[in-house]
């Protein structure tokens, strides 16, 4: 069972009816990510002035961006209805098969989590896109017949985190692809800004670039830190929001200033005091902070490596020197990430051991 904490990227389904409130519902509306929305614009106006179908489209990035809320602003923008599924729930053929017969013309079908589709329904959806056709089997064995069905054009919106396991052929044959990035924090508090409003908060700019500051990038995250801020000024009898009352607020949450929450520093505390830094294998690892392996590496560990907190070696997980900064322990020497010029006296190291072979090696 995989962690959810304050600061996941994951969404709970309570969490979902009050997201939907604060989500934007057209492109207008929509804070951040410049270059995606431009280009997605410029697609959409296109598909309306020529009055089809917009192309498939398919968005990739991190948990919590905005790849659903783009779904909704792609079917509103085309005022055409929107059916919502995901991979994990289309394990057969015939599933697919269901959802795509039942679509109207113009509908716009988002799949999340489209790469943990099942191999068959993936080779059914490539015709569907291209053809706007599928051949339902009916029967078994010798006397198994394909009927062809005739779907109607739609716009298949696709959202991953993991873009890599995506199959070729099904990754190309979307007409537009984008690629969510992480928000800045100046973007971050326009989001918050807006859902302060709809909140009716008080909140000032202080406050607001606090929680922007521990929100890890992420919209989905800045809301949900908001809401418990709310939660906190409403029990404490305060009616305007500052960088203090926010500060007070996500402590008692243990959300610090890097967005790091407990699990997070139980993690960098283990590898520093227990493995004096690393490396040490993700299972031993989750052992020593009484998690479960997957919650370790899918909860905590894609942050940390982000923001230069943890590294990856083919040996195991290593505390990087910023890690001991962070957590108020003296870097001792030799930590990777310590000296930057360090990698270079490393690289000269290696090169003058290299010459010394090559000279004996000559000399034999």
């Amino acid at each position: 069972m995989v962690e959810q904490s304050i600061v996941s990227g994951g969404e709970e389904p309570e969490e979902r009816v009050i997201e939907a409130a604060l989500r934007p519902k057209n492109l207008h509306d929509f804070v951040g990510q410049h270059r995606v929305r431009k280009q997605l614009a410029l697609v959409l106006e296109a598909s309306r002035m020529r009055g089809r179908s917009a192309d498939h489209v398919l968005l990739s990035g991190p948990p919590g961006l905005g790849k659903t809320t783009l779904s909704m602003i792609i079917a509103a923008e085309m005022n055409a209805p929107l059916r919502i599924s995901s991979g994990p729930a289309i394990q057969h053929a015939g599933d697919l098969a269901a959802i795509l017969s039942s679509l109207s013309e113009g509908e716009v079908l988002f799949l999340d989590e489209i790469h943990r589709m099942s191999r068959p329904a993936e080779e059914m959806l490539y015709m569907a896109m291209e053809d706007f056709r599928v051949d339902i089997v009916v029967g078994k064995g010798a006397g198994a017949t394909a009927i062809p069905l005739e779907l109607p054009p739609f716009t298949l919106v696709g959202a991953t985190t993991r873009a890599g396991l995506l199959p070729g052929p099904l990754r190309d044959r979307f007409g537009f692809t984008g690629h969510l990035e992480f928000y800045t924090v100046e973007e971050l508090e326009l989001v918050l800004r807006r859902s302060a409003g709809m909140l009716d908060l008080k909140v000032n700019s202080a406050g607001f670039s606090e929680i922007a500051g521990r929100s890890r990038g992420t919209p989905r995250i800045a809301n949900r830190l908001l809401r418990r801020v709310r939660d906190w000024a409403l029990v404490h009898g305060i009616e305007q929001i500052d960088a203090r009352a926010a500060s007070a607020a996500l402590d008692m949450y243990e959300v610090d200033q890097r967005g790091l929450d407990r699990l997070d520093r139980s993690v960098l505390e283990a590898l520093i005091t227990k493995f004096n830094g690393g490396p040490v294998g993700l299972s031993t690892l989750a052992i020593a902070v009484g998690e479960e392996p997957e919650t370790v590496e899918t909860v905590a560990e894609p942050y940390l490596v982000r923001e230069g907190l943890m590294g990856r070696t083919p040996r195991g997980r290593i505390a990087m020197a910023s890690a001991w900064t962070h957590l108020g322990y003296a870097v001792p020497a030799g930590v990777f990430g310590q000296d930057p010029l360090a990698l270079f006296e490393v690289d000269d190291a290696l090169e003058g051991a290299e010459a010394g072979a090559e000279t004996v090696d000559n000399g034999l």
